[in-house]
């Protein structure tokens, strides 16, 4: 249907737009006051200077990498015909007319005058009195009203005023006390919003450093957009993330009363970290479980394409960091109560020691990671609203699962590394 649409608008006068639904419409306008995911606001004091320095960024801004070329617009701010009638002062002196006589005949004559109302059932319809078409259809018609005079003949509108045609705004916008001008444009598929916004703002700057653009006087140019949402998101995310780190190293330690345990643990959120991300990366491959079972891709199945960093996936790698901690938890439990009741004396009862507690553990936390894979399936195989947003979120609590697997015997050998140092130290 786009690529239909951008094939139609080709006519001349006719562009395409950045395709948005109706009420992602609304919200987008809501944020940044544009009908699209990104743009530019020109803000100035003159429409023309503001109109052709929006042509020129629209033109730079279609080179840009991972822009939709077909996307990009500026808007055409100037180039609406205006009828201009202006009032000769000295021939109303000379007849003997007033400025508000020739304004109410222009009235009654051009725009219409009301007289009364219809009244139909429900309906009310304004009854309204003005010349026929024929005679108002161009500047000459209109010189051929005509004017009364008190004491004389009516005069032809035509002696009264000079009327001209002149080209004018079609729309004017105004924001922070200035006229403004959007350059409206959008992402080809496979590139962030953020990318593309700082590859247009590098190229505009190569420009304007090689001389090839020159932002005019009392002319200034914002690039804006929903891609403010993931710039406000990261420094809000680069705050939060180590503090929930901070927090939950904080939880482990009034656990075990013991640090060098806790970073046990804690080796589990680095592993899972590691593990959401390659899963991040193989949803990118065009090879990654590309077969088809049961006649369904799997690609399909599970909705894989490029995932882009996000504020969905850093919450999931928030919550992936809470989960990845469990199983660490359970084995380091019941490693502390192993040898707190076994007190090995040599390396080689402290390596069974934690060979026994290990094995005792690893099933229920095999449980633990498997229940949440499969807990989150039904997500990744969704389709319908919200999919957008519970899919990226979901995919690094899933790859970190998978790989977090490996923390099962970590933090054993890690535990049983630490009381053998212990063992050694003490025994010289």
């Amino acid at each position: 249907m786009w690529n239909e649409i951008v094939r139609v608008t080709k006519f001349p006068g006719v562009t395409s737009a950045p395709k948005l639904q109706p009420i992602e419409t609304r919200l987008v306008m809501l944020q940044t006051g544009m009908r699209a995911p990104m743009g530019i606001k020109v803000k100035g004091q003159d429409l023309l200077k503001i109109e052709a320095f929006g042509l020129q960024l629209e033109g730079i801004i279609k080179q840009a990498e991972g822009v939709k070329e077909q996307a990009v617009f500026a808007d055409r701010i100037v180039g609406k015909p205006y009828l201009l009638i202006d009032i000769k002062r000295e021939q109303l002196a000379r007849y003997g007319i007033s400025i508000m006589d020739v304004q109410q005949v222009l009235q009654v004559a051009v725009g219409g005058m009301p007289l009364t109302q219809t009244v139909e059932g429900r309906e009310r319809y304004g009854v309204r009195v003005r010349y026929p078409r024929e005679l108002r259809g161009n500047s000459d018609d209109l010189k051929k009203i005509y004017v009364p005079v008190a004491k004389g003949s009516p005069v032809p509108l035509g002696d009264l005023v000079d009327i001209r045609y002149e080209q004018g705004p079609q729309v004017i916008k105004s924001e922070d006390t200035f006229l403004i001008g959007y350059v409206l444009f959008d992402k080809l598929d496979g590139f962030a919003e953020v990318d593309v916004v700082e590859n247009a703002q590098a190229l505009i700057k190569q420009k304007i450093d090689a001389g090839e653009l020159t932002v005019p006087k009392g002319i200034s140019y914002q690039f804006t957009g929903t891609y403010e949402n993931q710039l406000r998101a990261e420094k809000t995310l680069s705050v939060v993330v180590p503090l929930a780190l901070v927090i939950i190293f904080l939880i482990l330690y009034f656990q075990f009363k013991s640090v060098s345990t806790s970073l046990m643990v804690f080796t589990g959120i680095a592993i899972a970290f590691a593990g959401g991300f390659i899963m991040i990366w193989l949803y990118g491959q065009g090879w990654f479980f590309n077969f088809s079972l049961f006649g369904e891709n799997m690609r399909d199945l599970f909705n894989m394409k490029t995932i882009n960093l996000s504020v969905a996936v850093w919450v999931g790698f928030i919550a992936l960091f809470g989960i990845a901690t469990d199983d660490g938890v359970v084995m380091a439990t019941y490693l502390t109560q192993t040898f707190d009741r076994e007190k090995p004396t040599d390396k080689k009862g402290i390596r069974l020691s934690a060979l026994e507690a290990a094995e005792k553990r690893i099933r229920p936390c095999l449980m633990t990671t498997i229940t949440t894979i499969l807990a989150l399936l039904p997500v990744l195989t969704s389709t319908g609203k919200g999919s957008d947003i519970m899919i990226p979120m979901a995919i690094p609590i899933f790859g970190g699962m998978v790989i977090d697997i490996t923390s099962y015997f970590m933090v054993p050998v890690l535990y049983s590394w630490r009381e053998e140092f212990k063992l050694k130290r003490a025994n010289k």
